[in-house]
């Protein structure tokens, strides 16, 4: 197979979990959080939720806690429907959160508050990306990398990536189109669900894409 000069660079995603000093113990103090935390902080309450790396009930922090701490599970499922990687930046995400809790107050203007100990804390992470210097330039090279790099590293090129890049794109499909021209190759994997699938579901459904990809160009030759 042939090799093509431009390589993707497989890297690894580290963070750093920092306290904001800030927290909630009801829904009106998680609004006004959300409303003045860093872009880290909900980057880190929302997008960053899938590196736990399990599917879980709730696809992000606030909707976690509105429904187990404070038992609102009817704004914990609208909270839920909001996939962070469909906006193009942090702040169009902040506004809907803020939007989606605004209209549940409008209706519940007194939910229910935590117990003490319970409370919602906002945090932050500090973002450590360090090259693996694994590199791939085919899609053989390629599809033995994804197979084995660290889960934190498939994080970073496919969940990050999408408010990274904008336009939700991950660098997978970005690389494959612009490197390969592999187009319909990175429309299948872009298009693979992350509310569906945890880490290593991804990740296998990426090598399985890729290979069956392999395979054709081989029969192709």
């Amino acid at each position: 197979m042939e090799k093509i000069k431009t390589a993707f660079e497989f890297k690894l995603y580290t963070n750093l979990l920092r306290f904001t000093g800030r927290k909630a113990k009801g829904l009106r103090e998680l609004r006004e959080g959300i409303s003045l935390v860093s872009e880290d902080s909900l980057f880190h309450h929302t997008g960053q939720y899938f590196l736990k790396g399990a599917v879980l009930e709730y696809t992000n922090d606030f909707a976690h806690w509105a429904g187990e701490s404070l038992e609102e599970r009817g704004l914990a499922e609208h909270l839920s429907n909001i996939d962070p990687y469909g906006f193009s930046s942090i702040q169009d995400l902040r506004q809907e959160l803020l939007r989606v809790i605004d209209d549940y107050l409008a209706v519940f203007p007194e939910p229910r508050q935590s117990f003490p100990g319970d409370e919602f804390f906002f945090n932050e992470t500090l973002i450590l990306v360090v090259p693996l210097g694994i590199q791939a330039r085919n899609l053989a090279e390629f599809l033995m990398a994804v197979k084995y790099v660290d889960p934190a590293s498939i994080y970073y090129h496919f969940y990050e990536a999408k408010l990274r890049l904008g336009g939700g794109v991950n660098d997978f499909s970005s690389w494959m189109e612009t490197a390969l021209g592999k187009k319909d190759l990175a429309e299948k994997i872009n298009s693979i669900d992350v509310f569906m699938h945890n880490l290593e579901e991804v990740r296998y459904l990426i090598a399985d894409l890729v290979e069956k990809e392999a395979h054709r160009d081989m029969e192709v030759i």
